[in-house]
């Protein structure tokens, strides 16, 4: 279905590229092209291929990029390519392999004939090619579940977004307003949206490639030329007030051109200069001074910087004082301790005169859609009727009566699809903060742990196996969520309604200071709303209270207990290390090529069989070839083909291709002690550090009878990661 072709970029490479057909007869691809000292890249579509590169020749950082890798298909349309463009730069983004020099996509995604039946398949087709080219390394499941991927700037906005975009920006031309807020529920986009905003405004005229589908596109590159008249170059800052979600901001900009991780800062970060424009995301969580626990110096410290006094000011005055124009994203019903700035701030300055207001009301994190969101908010809070029991064909929404068996649903959909978690409400102490044997969580034969880090916990290996809270998973997305309601909350038959029970909440920042009982009932409930609103494919519930575990049943479901030769090219003579690597053949290697702990060792005189390395390719010492047999990666690498590999370096493996020796067994497949697989790993920590609890070698085939290699701790010793796959170097023919 789908050709990738690499080419040198540059003027001299243009009788080559007159050699695609696709590119000389004004049929739509799409393209890649990449430097690999620098790791820059841009990814674009045309129906133009030499007029295009020859414009880009004349830019002034792309035509310093060396290869261009066109994707052809007989499949495309212009819809198609711009369709597999977008999502290429989605996914390229959070691959993370290069710094992509691409402006914001257009607006919005665009439907048209067979995307769904056809063209999910070739976009997968079209990145398998690219990681056996080497463009890529993770797979796309892996991808899916990342939160770099999640909050890329690449992504295209819904018509709510769309609207909301188009406000700010007005706002921001107009010099009468000063503070801008974007209101919305949880999961209606908004630190998509700001982020998306983020990259736009800091974006150079030439980068911005929004392409004028809509009369919208034109409206925002006017609005654009506009700011660009007053603010050519706009001093930002991306403020995030939760120590967690800002350190996975930080990662989603490192792999963006024109982003940094310095751009995403503390609230306290900014006593440090004046800027032109803040963002705030997450603005429900900036803070006053009360219940501030060791952050009360620091505090104390920013606002005497900023000449503020202390008791009566908040973190939303320092925003409005360090910034000629702030942009807040608020949802008060996200507010959830009293450390937080009070609701009647955010009245206040939504009523000034020098702000704006907007509000998101779409829901789409939650698969089950805005009427799930209405159910939580009735559920909690007592406007259900009695016989009202929500159910949805797209979305898992189940109660348990065991603990047990959904904490075992959690694993299995971890398993699954990843990114499946536990969270509870704060009602039990975090005795293993200070003993790490100690166990937080008890309930019948149930022993829990509370999250083990606060820094982005929900990325955490192991963490599927511990309970986080509202402050490690706010403002995260996940696939299934596993909600445990505490002691703190219960049911009351007799008045029909939800009461708290203070005494249970061990929250101490959270509860210090609250004299009116209904004042942390607001908090609680907003904090079980919150995280009831993570998962996207569903949300599994269990409460420790009988009569709350009986109301929640009522309104419900209850839940119920699978040797080739190397390419043909110009080069004239190998020279190791130099244009080529040693070949080995792993039918043949039985112990030889195992006990080789580094190919870099390797004597260029004593190797008799050495392979050329694809154009392009930077080689290394500790490169290798060898011939990969059979059919359970043939999505990547077709049977007999030969691959180049580079020797394990350790570190994070998961989600790419890899080399395994298999010390006691033959693998069924390839017929010797040597397997390729994508490598998935599950750990665990104890007393000793972390070690690998189980480890799975999946197949990437288009026969689904190929089923993954599951290995358990002491398992994990027959078997040993040799190579990470680098690129195809050949296919058989």
């Amino acid at each position: 279905m789908v050709e990738v072709q690499r080419y040198p970029f540059g003027q001299h490479a243009f009788n080559d590229l007159r050699d695609n057909a696709f590119a000389t007869s004004n049929w739509p691809l799409v393209y890649v092209l990449s430097d690999e000292k620098h790791l820059r890249a841009y990814i674009g579509e045309t129906t133009d291929t030499l007029t295009r590169m020859s414009t880009h020749l004349k830019h002034d950082e792309k035509r310093l990029l060396t290869a261009v890798h066109l994707i052809t298909s007989e499949y495309f349309n212009k819809s198609a390519t711009l369709d597999v463009e977008s999502m290429l730069i989605k996914y390229m983004a959070a691959d993370g392999k290069y710094t992509l020099l691409n402006g914001n996509l257009g607006l919005a995604d665009h439907n048209y004939y067979q995307r769904d039946e056809l063209y999910e398949e070739v976009f997968r087709e079209v990145w398998n090619r690219l990681i056996a080219k080497g463009v890529v390394s993770r797979t796309l499941d892996h991808l899916d579940n990342s939160d770099i991927f999640k909050y890329s700037p690449y992504k295209s906005l819904s018509f709510d977004q769309r609207q909301g975009l188009l406000t700010i920006l007005h706002e921001l031309t107009n010099p009468d307003v000063q503070n801008i807020l974007v209101e919305g529920g949880a999961g209606t986009g908004k630190s998509v949206l700001a982020i998306f905003l983020f990259k736009l405004l800091t974006s150079e005229d030439h980068q911005i490639s929004l392409r004028e589908f809509s009369d919208e596109e034109a409206e925002i590159k006017s609005l654009l030329a506009s700011l660009r008249q007053t603010l050519p170059n706009p001093k930002m800052a991306l403020v995030v007030p939760m120590t967690s979600f800002r350190t996975t901001l930080k990662k989603a900009f490192k792999h963006v051109s024109g982003l940094s991780p310095n751009m995403v800062i503390s609230p306290s970060e900014l006593t440090k200069q004046h800027y032109d424009i803040v963002l705030v995301d997450e603005s429900h969580r900036l803070r006053k001074r009360k219940n501030l626990g060791a952050y009360f110096g620091s505090f104390d410290k920013a606002c005497e910087a900023l000449g503020m006094d202390k008791h009566t000011c908040s973190e939303v005055d320092w925003v409005c004082k360090q910034a000629n124009k702030a942009i807040f994203f608020y949802d008060e019903s996200q507010s959830i301790k009293p450390s937080d700035a009070d609701v009647d701030v955010f009245q206040r300055l939504k009523s000034a005169k020098s702000s704006a207001t907007h509000r998101l009301l779409s829901q789409f994190r939650v698969k089950a859609g805005q009427p799930y969101v209405e159910f939580v908010d009735n559920l909690l809070n007592g406007r259900i009727d009695d016989d009202e029991v929500f159910t949805a064909k797209n979305y898992e929404f189940e109660v348990f009566d065991s603990l047990s068996d959904m904490v075992q649903t959690i694993h299995e959909k971890e398993e699954q699809v990843g990114l499946s978690r536990l969270i509870a409400g704060y009602s039990w102490p975090w005795a293993s903060k200070k003993d790490a044997e100690a166990y937080d969580i008890v309930i019948g034969d149930v022993r829990l742990r509370w999250n083990s880090t606060n820094t982005d916990w929900i990325n955490k290996t192991g963490s599927h196996k511990e309970v986080g809270c509202i402050h490690t998973t706010q403002g995260y997305d996940l696939n299934y969520a596993g909600i445990i309601f505490g002691e703190e909350i219960r049911y009351d038959p007799e008045s029909q309604s939800i009461v708290i029970e203070q005494d249970n909440y061990h929250d101490r920042t959270g509860r210090q200071g609250i004299k009116d009982p209904a004042e942390l009932q607001h908090y609680i409930i907003n904090i079980y709303r919150t995280i009831m609103l993570r998962g996207i494919r569903g949300t599994f519930l269990y409460a420790c209270d009988d009569a709350l575990r009986e109301y929640l049943k009522q309104h419900i479901p209850v839940h119920n207990v699978g040797q080739i030769q190397p390419e043909e090219n110009n080069v004239v003579e190998l020279e190791p290390y130099v244009n080529s690597v040693p070949l080995f053949d792993l039918q043949a290697a039985a112990g030889e090529f195992g006990t080789l702990n580094d190919v870099s060792d390797l004597d260029p005189d004593k190797h008799e069989e050495w392979v050329a390395v694809p154009e392009g390719v930077r080689v290394h010492k500790d490169m290798f070839a060898c011939q990969v047999i059979g059919e359970s990666m043939n999505r990547v690498i077709p049977n007999g083909a030969l691959c180049l590999f580079r020797t394990d370096l350790g570190g994070s493996r998961s989600g790419k291709t890899v080399l395994v020796e298999c010390i006691d067994s033959v693998d069924a497949d390839s017929g010797s002690r040597y397997t390729v697989k994508v490598y998935e790993s599950f750990k665990t920590e104890d007393e000793y550090g972390w070690r690998h609890q189980r480890i799975q070698l999946k197949p990437n085939s288009y026969d689904n009878d190929f089923q993954p290699i599951e290995l358990s701790d002491h398992q994990d010793q027959q078997y040993r990661v040799v190579g990470e796959f680098i690129c195809l170097i050949e296919q058989s023919q």
